[in-house]
């Protein structure tokens, strides 16, 4: 049998908690496709230092896109054919999408004074005051601002007018600004459709043919990544909520009750079915 030209692009961070534990079903659905000999791209807005333990604890073996869209990290000797372009952070070759740190941080700067708002970068803080905020000890916490890429920051008394004018400063900037529950990220040029252009060119000189990717992920961590897929999987976390995932309207997508008991089945048979 021909082998499957499938590739799961899976949004895990509603499903793999930053100390690596892992949603029931979630550690079966990859040995699942891993015995299928179905590559899954991990896509997160975390850094690699901070997804390493859970690279290590399901053994991980794949690429993964990091920091919200700013760089595709391969594992050593992964693809024969090398990447033209491409940086070495630790043990893992990046295919770099956005500009390395210092120039996020530089540019959060240059758009607060331009501004006159007030904000506060992950940087900046104490190692008390970065655990405070993130409600990590702080050997964890420290883990955040440990990054390759990405400026993460915080608003300090903004109203949503001041907020509205930094977002199109941002813009005039050409960087990227990516909103959280806690803290915002600016980069200079994340781009998570691009991060999986490059890994499936990659992907398809490897496999001799065009690869067919799979996007799955919860709503929330949807929008950047399903618009860049051919067909996409959506775990609703909230029943009977309707969702509306901005920029997947064109990609067909099958809606599965992420906490329902045959969730990952049902996914993996659409999968290898291609039935969406």
């Amino acid at each position: 049998m021909r082998p499957s030209n499938a590739v799961v692009y899976c949004a895990i961070d509603s499903l793999v908690s930053v100390q690596g534990k892992d949603l029931t079903g979630f550690a079966g659905f990859l040995e699942s496709l891993a015995e299928a000999e179905i590559p899954c791209v991990w896509a997160t807005s975390r850094t690699r230092i901070q997804i390493d333990v859970s690279i290590r604890k399901f053994g991980h073996g794949h690429p993964f896109v990091a920091e919200g869209g700013c760089g595709a990290y391969i594992p050593e000797d992964y693809f024969h054919l090398k990447p033209t372009r491409t940086m070495r952070f630790g043990r893992f070759t990046c295919i770099p999408v956005a500009t390395p740190l210092p120039v996020a941080s530089e540019a959060l700067q240059e758009i607060a004074e331009e501004t006159g708002i007030s904000v506060v970068a992950l940087s900046a803080l104490s190692p008390r005051e970065l655990s405070q905020n993130v409600g990590l000890a702080q050997k964890e916490a420290e883990l955040f601002r440990q990054r390759d890429f990405d400026e993460l920051f915080f608003f300090a008394g903004a109203s949503d007018a001041d907020v509205q004018i930094f977002t199109e400063t941002v813009g005039k900037h050409k960087a990227a600004l990516r909103p959280g529950e806690t803290f915002w990220s600016l980069s200079i040029g994340a781009d998570m459709r691009k991060c999986i252009r490059e890994l499936s060119n990659l992907f398809e000189r490897s496999m001799r043919a065009r690869p067919f990717n799979v996007a799955l992920g919860t709503p929330e961590l949807a929008g950047d990544l399903f618009p860049a897929c051919d067909r996409a999987i959506l775990l609703k976390d909230r029943p009977g909520v309707e969702h509306a995932v901005s920029g997947s309207e064109k990609r067909p997508a099958l809606e599965l009750d992420l906490f329902s008991v045959d969730a990952w089945q049902q996914a993996l048979e659409a999968i290898q079915s291609r039935r969406f």
